[in-house]
């Protein structure tokens, strides 16, 4: 009876221990961050004298397939795409193409293959197999960014040549490929020995071939790969939990830290793109590219029959030349329904050429039906007037002036008479508003009818008025302004900052400036270098966060140039301030900036980069606080150079040692001559 009653005590206390434990679902252990494991493939890996026209490959887990089409590529270069299929442990690449005698295929997946529940990625998995009696082994491997701005390129076709001719990347196919990776690395594998050109290319035909409107990115050097054995120590663990240091023997392939970076011509078919009417008073043109010659526009009916088009109307250029847009003088000839124009221009023919061209243009214009009043005509009254349709000048901005910025006006016609008399400008001190300096109102650029400004030496914390009388200005077809008033003040000193940017490790005899910008990666300012102290000066920043962008301009025009695969021209060499600059009202700030600090793809901060790569779960990407040290980065023992510094690429490539050249100047250049 005892042991009974002990045996219910403690069954009554596992009943109790129960109740009180919480109720959950079951652990199901750690996440699994593994990507998937290569198990077998037929044929094997690396099979010689084989000719298959399927392959098929296992894994230790179910794996799915990611835009297969575009990351996917075979080597050589496929006519036909293979047919690839992935499901559950396996995927069949079936070859369309009939294979070539001895050559050795490569099929490289980038990052397509993951696995199936947790998205692990199996980056750069490739698969290889030769129809010939040898394997090629050799490899070459780096990364692809845009030159204007280091941005990794992702998904970028890169390929090599083993013809030498410059026409090659324009007349024949690679002879093998690989993609870039979300970090803009690539690997091209299975190259035999010799001597190559490689370029990345976006490929947006697929002929594997640079077209001219394609972006594009060429190493200037010849590539010879090739491959050295070297020992590394490898660390075990035993089932004691105990290490032991192990030394491995490996090879090495060279060259592994090619920085291509890739750029646009620019190049664009000139062509006549549309011509339209879309008020009686006005007419466009947009061309495919800007306009070197001006086109010749001639009426061919009316009155004005015979007459150029430039001198029946005003011309508004745009400012990249590449849309013209008159303003037509003449009420009369605004009126015509339909216009006829003669219209002589350039135009890019079949052969890349610029050829002069003649079309018959037909431009009509219908006026809106006029609305009917609710009211009866014989009701209005017959002393009342037409309401007066005045001509819009409106200021541009806010009710707060920059120290250093114009105040600008846009105008809602071309203007033909302004009555400077009738402008004026007044300060407020106190309560009472005294005149100034009657202001002079300028177009902002010659062939920019619209857009005015007022240029003034302004005074901080100042309370500004600005009136133009009424008819103070007048259009071409004789509408004027009503009265003109416009308030405003001016900011403090003390709301700005001002950054003085000191470089060092700049290109010798090579002009440069520096790019202030925000956090979309858009320059708000632009300063030079001073030659003789290196240092780029910014007045009147405001309070917020900002980055620096500095570009080797090795023509001195002030801008940032792309290159030319004809010219053998890379293009100007940009470089990133590798950390934010925050900036306070009335806080100055001396930065030193070594531009060659770190290698050029670690450069960029990542809070302004657009092209990250996807994070794992759990995964965050780096603060600017985490960003990269010099001193932090791996050393490769070979090149005594840094590889590959961390988890997003960032931090191993070094740009080439290249002879070019920029209008025909010789320009020194670290290691390199333009």
């Amino acid at each position: 009876m005892k042991q009974w009653l002990n045996m219910l005590a403690i069954a009554l206390v596992l009943i109790a221990m129960g109740a009180c434990a919480s109720i959950g679902r079951p652990e199901g252990g750690p996440r699994d961050e593994v990507p998937p494991e290569f198990v077998r493939a037929n044929p094997m890996p690396g099979s010689v004298n084989v000719s298959p026209r399927r392959v098929d490959l296992y894994f230790n887990e179910n794996i799915k397939l990611d835009d297969v089409a575009n990351k996917v590529v075979v080597s050589p270069v496929q006519k036909n795409l293979p047919t690839i299929f992935g499901n559950g442990r396996h995927i069949s690449v079936t070859f369309r193409d009939t294979l070539i005698p001895d050559v050795t295929y490569t099929i490289d997946f980038a990052d397509a293959i993951a696995d199936l529940n947790e998205g692990n990625i199996l980056d750069g998995f490739t698969y290889d197999f030769s129809t010939g009696a040898t394997r090629d082994s050799l490899a070459i491997a780096g990364k692809v960014f845009q030159a204007s701005n280091l941005e990794p390129a992702q998904g970028i076709l890169v390929g090599v040549h083993s013809c030498l001719d410059d026409s090659a990347i324009t007349n024949l196919p690679f002879d093998r490929i690989a993609k870039t990776n979300q970090k803009g690395e690539f690997v091209i594998h299975n190259l035999a020995h010799g001597s190559y050109h490689i370029f990345a290319l976006n490929d947006v035909n697929r002929d594997y071939k640079w077209g001219r409107s394609e972006d594009v990115a060429f190493y200037p050097e010849v590539i010879t790969p090739s491959v050295e054995p070297y020992i590394y120590n490898d660390t075990l663990k035993s089932s004691l939990d105990t290490d032991s240091i192990v030394e491995r023997h490996g090879y090495r392939y060279f060259p592994d830290n090619l920085l291509l970076t890739w750029f646009n011509e620019n190049y664009l078919s000139q062509y006549l793109k549309s011509y339209t009417r879309p008020d009686s008073a006005t007419i466009e043109f947009q061309f495919g590219a800007p306009c070197d010659s001006m086109p010749q526009f001639t009426v061919i009916n009316g009155p004005e029959a015979g007459q150029s088009l430039n001198e029946l109307a005003l011309l508004d250029r745009s400012a990249g030349g590449d849309s013209l847009k008159f303003w037509l003088k003449s009420l009369e000839m605004a009126s015509r329904d339909t216009i006829l124009i003669d219209a002589r221009y350039q135009r890019t023919d079949t052969l890349d050429n610029l050829v002069w061209v003649n079309d018959t243009l037909k431009l009509t214009y219908r006026r809106p039906a006029e609305k009917k009043s609710k009211k009866k005509a014989e009701e209005t009254d017959s002393l009342s007037k037409p309401k007066t349709v005045f001509m819009r000048f409106d200021a541009v901005g806010s009710s707060t002036q920059d120290l250093d910025e114009p105040l600008r006006f846009k105008s809602s016609l071309p203007i033909d008479s302004i009555n400077k008399a009738a402008l004026h400008m007044e300060v407020k001190v106190d309560t009472t508003w005294y005149p100034v300096e009657p202001p002079m109102l300028v177009r902002d650029s010659i062939n920019r009818l619209l857009d005015w400004s007022i240029h003034y030496q302004w005074q901080p914390e100042t309370n500004y008025r600005f009136t133009a009388d009424s008819a103070a200005i007048t259009s071409i077809y004789g509408l004027h302004t009503d009265k003109i008033q416009r308030e405003f003040r001016t900011k403090s000193p003390d709301d700005y900052s001002t950054l003085n940017i000191t470089l060092t490790g700049r290109p010798d005899s090579c002009a440069m400036f520096v790019d202030l910008l925000n956090s979309q990666d858009k320059a708000v300012a632009s300063s030079p270098v001073d030659p003789a102290t290196g240092t780029a000066t910014f007045h009147f920043v405001d309070p917020g966060t900002y980055y620096l962008r500095a570009v080797a301009d090795f023509n001195d025009n002030g801008r940032w140039d792309t290159g030319n695969m004809a010219s053998h021209l890379l293009p100007e060499d940009v470089y990133y301030y590798p950390k934010k600059i925050s900036v306070k009202k009335n806080w100055d700030i001396n930065q030193a900036w070594n531009i060659n600090e770190l290698p050029v793809d670690a450069q960029k901060p990542l809070e302004i980069t657009k092209n990250k790569p996807k994070l794992k779960a759990g995964e965050q990407y780096p603060t600017d606080d985490d960003e990269i040290n010099p001193d932090d980065l791996e050393i490769d023992p070979f090149t005594g150079k840094p590889y590959n510094a961390d988890a997003y690429g960032r931090g191993g490539s070094t740009r080439s040692t290249n002879t070019g050249l920029r209008n025909s100047q010789t320009v020194s250049r670290n290691n390199r001559v333009r």
